[in-house]
């Protein structure tokens, strides 16, 4: 007998239907706005990593994944008038992104989505000003960037090697486009000084040493030679092939490379003459909003000048106080700080990077599971003498985002000449520095199903603020090291900790007295003097460095203070100050990181 449905079940099975109707409509718009977004964000993502093949070569192991012919990419050449059209893309990918923000996002693409909308508006800020940046940089430009980029290029197939003789012809064209770039800036009356141009030319003549080239001496030679060397045991190559491929690159580097750092320098001497003398940011028209600009996108700080400086300016006195008292209760480090005493046992860099990865294990979580991949690898090398005057104390080397087993730490010699400082070097650029915080990103991006192109995005201030906290938080572990041979060596490193952070943060706010407030040089040598003696020669190098380099020290120190700041509100949140807190703590970081401190201090208040 058929059963008919009474009109109140009819009315529930109609209520049930349409629910399931409203839930599986509502999924299917979910996951479909998550869908378009992810590939709104991959197309942002691989179109910036395409801009430049060298960048790209380094980012991306296996291009075939991504779809993208990397024979077809090339480097970035300026054309007149092109400075302008930076704000015009950056607005018109806002208005795109903006699409998205009433959409209903998973929770890790609401977070993208603030991390990308907090990003392109600090871009924003700087591409407003667009001839005040300075590709040319004596610290940190293309003249002294682009030999080490190609030393390191990776050569895993026979087609990476016609990748980096491609990349070699094109060097004349991507120079010209920076004389093009140079030119219009002098134009706009924003040309670097002739102090500055002159170090630039000095580092064109001495990067591209002639001599060296004509005897087959030059590091970018040796260093070919033997990753040619490395395909040829692989039997990738043949030794006449592997010849011929040593012949092409010497005839590259000698009749391209070398024409085109001569041109470039020829060019700077001609443009000497019509910039001003070196000098901060604030004496050029709409240099100081410039520069609050610089200052937000380098750092990731939200906060305004007024606060940044005091910020500093409570941590300088804390640590200067805290120095004094210590010296004044142990005479005698004065003494050992003008002796460098080698506490520390006789390790290699790699014996180092060994006992920091297991020091930190109480503090700092372990890297999530490799699924089976190899275990991390990892080459310390020492920078090319010819190189040692233009490069940074050290510096990590980023492995792609699709294979980060194989990690390299390049050493300057010139600035770690005692036990400590390379001790604490390798802790900023190894353990529990940059390796150890990009291995635990990407990893935990891999399992947690977040796009590893995230970390593409560069927040300086995370990145160099993590770094800078690894670095101080390792004088502990060095103590720790030495604690049964040395006791009394515990002050000394306490005190070395203290001395480098005053350092930091003194020049941190004398980038903020030199770009905002248009201190001079001899502004600077006042300030420098009320903390001891130093030479004409040595002030006049830090004047000119932070002159040069603006928002580099800040970048460093003011990220690590933002970091101090984010624990302690976490403490304050979860309570504690353990090595559970720490912990915890340094998850939070790792996994939401890197971004800008403004959207992790609303994070913090919302997990």
């Amino acid at each position: 007998m058929k059963r008919h449905l009474s009109f109140k079940q009819w009315a529930a099975a109609l209520l049930l239907f349409a629910g399931f109707c409203t839930a599986t409509f509502y999924c299917y718009e979910q996951n479909h706005a998550d869908a378009r977004f992810e590939q709104f964000v991959c197309d942002f993502f691989l179109g910036e990593l395409q801009a430049n093949p060298i960048h790209f070569h380094y980012s991306i192991d296996d291009p075939a994944n991504w779809q993208i012919d990397e024979a077809q990419l090339k480097l970035p050449v300026y054309h007149a008038g092109e400075a302008a059209n930076s704000i015009y893309a950056l607005s018109s990918f806002a208005n795109a992104l903006d699409k998205y923000e009433d959409v209903k996002l998973s929770a890790s693409n609401r977070y993208l989505y603030k991390l990308l909308s907090s990003y392109i508006d600090a871009a924003s800020g700087t591409a407003a000003y667009p001839y005040f940046q300075e590709p040319l940089s004596p610290s940190s430009g293309t003249p002294s960037e682009l030999p080490i980029l190609l030393a390191e290029y990776r050569f895993d197939t026979v087609e990476d090697v016609e990748l980096y003789f491609a990349i070699l012809q094109q060097i004349p064209a991507y120079f010209d486009g920076l004389i093009v770039y140079e030119q219009e800036k002098a134009q706009a009356g924003l040309f670097m000084s002739d102090d500055t141009a002159d170090k630039v030319i000095q580092q064109c003549t001495a990067l591209m040493n002639p001599s060296q080239l004509e005897e087959n001496t030059h590091f970018l030679e040796l260093t070919f030679a033997q990753r040619i060397e490395d395909l040829q045991a692989s039997g990738l190559l043949t030794q006449s092939q592997a010849q011929a491929f040593q012949s092409e690159n010497n005839r590259l580097l000698t009749t391209v490379v070398a024409p085109a750092y001569d041109k470039l320098a020829d060019e700077l001497t001609l443009l000497k003459g019509s910039g001003k003398e070196t000098c901060g940011l604030a004496h050029y028209e709409s240099g100081r909003e410039y520069y609050m600009a610089l200052l937000r996108m380098q750092t990731g700080s939200m906060r305004s000048i007024d606060e940044i400086k005091q910020l500093l300016y409570d941590d300088l006195q804390t640590n200067y106080r805290s120095l004094a008292g210590l010296l004044a209760a142990n005479p005698a480090l004065k003494d050992q700080f003008m002796e460098d005493p080698a506490l520390l046992p006789q390790m290699t860099p790699e014996e180092i990077l060994s006992y920091l990865e297991t020091s930190i294990q109480q503090q700092f979580p372990a890297l999530p599971d490799t699924n089976g991949e190899d275990a991390v690898r990892y080459t310390v090398k020492y920078v090319d003498d010819g190189l040692e005057p233009y490069t940074a104390p050290a510096f990590y080397m980023t492995p792609p985002i699709d294979n980060v087993w194989n990690n390299t730490i390049y050493i300057n010699a010139l600035d770690t000449t005692d036990d400590i400082s390379l001790f604490t070097t390798l802790a900023h650029e190894g353990y529990p520095g940059h390796l150890y915080q990009t291995l635990y990103t990407q990893q935990y991006f891999a399992q947690s199903g977040i796009t590893p192109l995230r970390s593409t995005l560069y927040y300086g201030g995370f990145i160099e603020g993590w770094a800078m906290y690894a670095e101080l938080a390792s004088y502990d572990y060095a103590i720790s090291l030495i604690q049964s041979t040395h006791p009394e060596a515990a002050e000394y490193y306490l005190a070395c900790r203290l001395d480098r952070q005053i350092q930091l943060c003194l020049y941190a706010l004398l980038d903020l007295t030199i770009h905002y407030d248009g201190a001079s040089f001899e502004d600077v040598c006042t300030i420098l003097s009320s903390f001891g003696s130093l030479q004409e020669d040595t002030m006049r190098a830090v004047y000119s460095y932070i002159a040069e380099e603006p928002c580099n020290y800040p970048k460093y120190y003011l990220g690590y203070l933002e970091i101090m700041e984010l624990k302690k509100q976490a403490a304050a949140l979860w309570g504690g100050n353990d090595s559970a807190f720490l912990y915890r703590f340094h998850c939070f970081l790792l996994e939401n990181g890197p971004a800008d401190f403004g959207t992790l201090t609303k994070l913090l208040y919302h997990s």
